[in-house]
This record gives structure tokens, C-alpha cells and sequence, in this order.
């Protein structure tokens, strides 16, 4: 049975990811080391067989994505289907100000219940379908071949769901770093995890020791 090997890379850091502060849709460009991380995991992937590279539309992750594209000189396309949650009036808030401002929401949205959806925003299960469906049509066009697709934490937690069989109420167990390198496998018969959160590439020197 053909496979399409997937390499899933959140985009590197933003000056909103230090201040936890949700994104959501919202446009926010990569700070200066999100913009090193994407260099680097760039760097990391230079050498890979890679067939194309998707990516959310939105800067940050189209801004890593392009770093990639470059070093692995692959197509680069957009995708909609690969951006973050929409968490409605909860983007632009920090998680402080979302528990004071709307404290019952607040609860709901950590209970992690799969249809609840913030205000204007959207479900767990809605972003589930999106990511799965979206996910499946982008490795269908590359059976036998290896793709990246460059996305965001929300998208990258739904895809270790996918692969492990984890229910969306399930609590977080695994790492979302930022230009972490995710692996996963997909066959007609779903995701297979192959490996996860691999952030060596990150380390000081660790590539230039490797280049040498």
C-alpha cells in the first residue's frame, strides 16, 4: 500500500507566543527568533527528498514555510485549510484577560468540549474535520512521496490525535514547540505517528557541527 510521508513543522515564535496571547486568525508576523528558528528548520530540511510544501496563509506560518522553500528549492502553495483555530473574540486576549472577561467561557473552553465553540469562533470538532479533511487531500496528491506542511499549534495537536487515536477532551500529553519537526505517515487506512518534537536542529551549533 502507497504512503505519503508528512512532515508537520509549527511556524516559529511571535512576540505573541511570548506574551501567550491568542492569534488565532489574526496576522502576526515572526519575531526575531522565530525568524532564526525558521532558518534553522529550514536548514535541517534542506537535504530531504520533498515533493511540495504546504502552509497556512497566515504570516507566520507563511513566513517559516517560505525560509523552507528556499533552502529545499520546492513549490510552495496556501492553503486555508491548515490555519490555526478560530477563536472568535478570544483573538487578541491573553489567557488572563479571557478568564476575567469571560469567566463561564473561560471554563468551557478548558473543559476541551468538542463542540463548544468561543464567540465567533469555531469547535474543536469543526477544527478536527477541517484539519483531517484538509490533511487527507494534500497527501492523496503525493502517494509515495514526502510533503511539509507548515501550520500552527492547534494543527499540529489535531494531527497527533489523528495519529495516535487521541479524543479531543483527552489532555495534552505532548510537546507544541515552535519549528519542531513532527512526523507522521498516511496510508488510505489514516495517520501512523512516526516521530515527534524533534527540536535538535534548534540547538546552539547543533546544525553547523553537522555541516562542517
Amino acid at each position: 500500500m502507497q504512503a505519503t510521508r508528512i512532515v508537520a513543522v509549527r511556524h516559529g515564535e511571535t512576540a505573541w507566543n511570548v506574551d501567550t496571547r491568542l492569534q488565532g486568525h489574526l496576522d502576526i508576523p515572526l519575531n526575531p527568533t522565530g525568524v532564526w528558528q525558521a532558518g534553522r528548520v529550514a536548514q535541517a530540511l534542506a537535504d530531504e527528498p520533498i515533493d511540495a510544501i504546504y502552509a497556512s496563509d497566515l504570516l507566520r506560518a507563511w513566513q517559516t514555510a517560505n525560509a523552507i522553500a528556499h533552502a529545499c528549492q520546492c513549490p510552495l502553495t496556501a492553503n486555508q485549510g491548515l490555519r490555526e483555530r478560530g477563536f472568535g473574540q478570544f483573538e487578541g486576549k491573553t489567557y488572563a484577560d479571557i478568564e476575567a472577561t469571560w469567566p463561564d467561557e473561560s471554563r468551557q473552553w478548558r473543559k476541551r468540549d468538542p463542540h463548544w465553540q468561543p464567540p465567533g469562533g469555531e469547535s474543536l470538532h469543526t477544527m478536527r474535520e477541517r484539519i483531517r479533511s484538509t490533511t487527507i487531500e494534500l497527501a492523496q496528491r503525493h502517494l509515495g512521496s514526502q510533503i511539509v506542511l507548515v501550520a500552527h499549534g492547534g494543527v499540529m495537536d489535531i494531527l497527533y490525535r489523528l495519529a495516535t487515536g487521541q479524543e479531543l477532551q483527552a489532555p495534552r500529553t505532548w510537546e507544541l514547540k515552535n519549528a519542531a519537526i513532527n512526523r507522521l505517515l498516511w496510508t488510505p487506512d489514516g495517520f501512523t505517528l512516526v516521530g515527534w518534537a524533534d527540536t535538535q536542529h534548534l540547538d546552539q551549533g547543533s546544525l553547523d557541527e553537522i555541516s562542517a
